[in-house]
């Protein structure tokens, strides 16, 4: 009777609530006529029913994004990339998926060469403002109003590049294959010329109160996902390799 009892409680709880911010950066995650769509979102949808978590998702600005994960009971962030720097801010579940980010340039610019990051310092770089790829050219000296221009989009800053407003532009491979095909241009148009970073992965970011047994269930269901090929499949609706 006991047992039971407490399998009717558990089955009669309402599911914790998780509510997942994020931003407008196709195909990872994006709007579409008012419908939050892309990889990550898929694969949070996903993983958040076979978990048995409600979810409901926010598209908002990075930075706005970011402090109501932080900020907000049951919050999640994504996509995110685990960096040290915010390693204590969030609990993780990942990883999603592969991170490339390149440095290209339009192919026909066959005057600009980049043999070694420090090159980077002597054109006009274009980079998603608040990103972890901003982070990295600053790092590397670059200053924003001379050679960093800070963008709000891949969209505007790949606009920038075919207006010739700036050299170069930081952008996820697969993410400019999708803003090439939103253009109507051709790939080849545009070079990679640059790896500026392809050690991190991209991960699900939750809130550092969520109690852990809600993190590890998500995890657990991403793993199952992941083994049973679903991951994959999705995956391969964004992008071919």
């Amino acid at each position: 009777m006991l047992a039971l009892m407490a399998a009717c409680w558990f089955g009669c709880a309402p599911a914790a609530e998780l509510h997942a911010y994020t931003e407008d950066v196709p195909p990872l995650n994006y709007l579409d006529n008012g419908n939050v769509k892309g990889y990550s979102t898929e694969v949070l949808q996903l993983v958040a029913r076979e978990a048995g978590l409600n979810l409901t998702i926010e598209v908002l600005p990075w930075l706005r994004a970011y402090a109501k994960a932080r900020d907000t009971a049951g919050g999640l962030l994504y996509t995110v990339v685990r960096t040290p720097e915010r390693e204590a801010q969030f609990q993780w579940v990942g990883p999603i998926g592969s991170r490339r980010i390149y440095m290209y340039r339009l192919d026909k610019r066959g005057d600009i060469r980049v043999d070694a990051a420090s090159d980077l310092t002597r054109y006009r770089n274009g980079v998603l403002a608040g990103s972890a790829s901003a982070n990295q050219l600053q790092a590397l000296g670059l200053q924003s109003g001379q050679n960093l221009d800070l963008g709000q989009s891949d969209a505007v800053n790949l606009k920038k590049l075919l207006l010739k407003r700036v050299d170069l532009v930081a952008m996820l491979d697969w993410a400019m294959a999708w803003q090439m095909r939103q253009q109507r241009l051709p790939e080849k148009n545009v070079s990679p010329v640059w790896l500026l970073d392809g050690k991190l992965q991209y991960w699900f970011a939750l809130n550092p109160q969520t109690p852990p047994e809600q993190t590890a269930r998500l995890q657990a269901a991403l793993e199952r996902v992941r083994a049973d090929g679903r991951l994959q499949a999705i995956r391969r609706r964004y992008r071919d390799d």
